[in-house]
């Protein structure tokens, strides 16, 4: 009998750790205890929508609802309510957060023109505040609003929100942290100005609607009463 043949031997392969890529798990984790909104790409938006906006404090800074705090949030929205194609048509000032209803003429322009509102108003607060550092927690969440039914719960929301947040309103039949001294569509005004209404102090801090769903559109699915509170979310 011959010699029996020896294997060749073959080089072992190693795993090595990868760096870099695509893997679970990877990316820049959220901060603080809520998770931060998503960074994809927005949707994009058409000219003829309008959009509910929401953005939030960062914690542990004061709370928003104090008259010298909503002075100087009010200049800032008066200075950058109508730019770069974007305007702010309502809004609603609550203890950490803020909601607004705007439009613009596309997804750059909503963008650009929120860009520009924020940091006046991180400015502004910081000022007021006496500090440096982050305002606004995270991206501001943005909700397209494409139907009368839409836009009509959405201004209920952004409007009469301290009515959902059981805000202490007193006799007030508006909360005066939001714009709506300066809405044309309650029920109680559709015959005349409510007593205390009549002093809307200057000229509004806000741009006019020019898209036909928030403008004209919404109402179509019933005027707004100054007591109607809204539901958990704007459907």
């Amino acid at each position: 009998m011959g010699r029996k043949r020896q294997p060749i031997p073959s080089q072992q392969r190693f795993a090595f750790a990868r760096r870099g890529g695509r893997r679970p798990g990877a990316g820049r984790k959220p901060k603080g205890e809520r998770a931060g909104l998503s960074h994809r790409t927005r949707e994009k938006l058409a000219a003829r929508f309008p959009v509910h906006v929401t953005v939030r404090l960062e914690q542990g800074l004061p709370r928003l609802r104090d008259a010298k705090t909503y002075r100087v949030l009010k200049g800032a929205f008066a200075a950058g309510c109508d730019r770069f194609g974007f305007r702010l048509a309502h809004y609603s000032v609550q203890t950490s957060h803020l909601h607004m209803i705007c439009e613009g003429k596309d997804r750059e322009a909503l963008a650009k023109g929120m860009q520009g509102l924020l940091i006046r108003l991180a400015k502004a607060l910081n000022r007021l505040w006496e500090r440096h550092g982050r305002v606004f927690a995270d991206r501001y969440h943005a909700r397209i609003l494409r139907t009368p039914r839409e836009v009509r719960n959405a201004l209920c929301y952004v409007l009469n929100n301290a009515r959902r947040h059981a805000a202490r309103l007193g006799k007030a039949l508006l909360d005066p942290f939001a714009s709506g001294f300066w809405f044309g569509g309650w029920k109680e005004t559709a015959g005349r100005l409510p007593r205390g209404l009549s002093d809307r102090d200057g000229d509004p801090p806000l741009a006019r609607a020019r898209t036909w769903l928030l403008g004209l559109g919404w109402r179509k699915r019933g005027l707004i009463s100054m007591r109607e509170v809204p539901a958990a979310r704007a459907l």
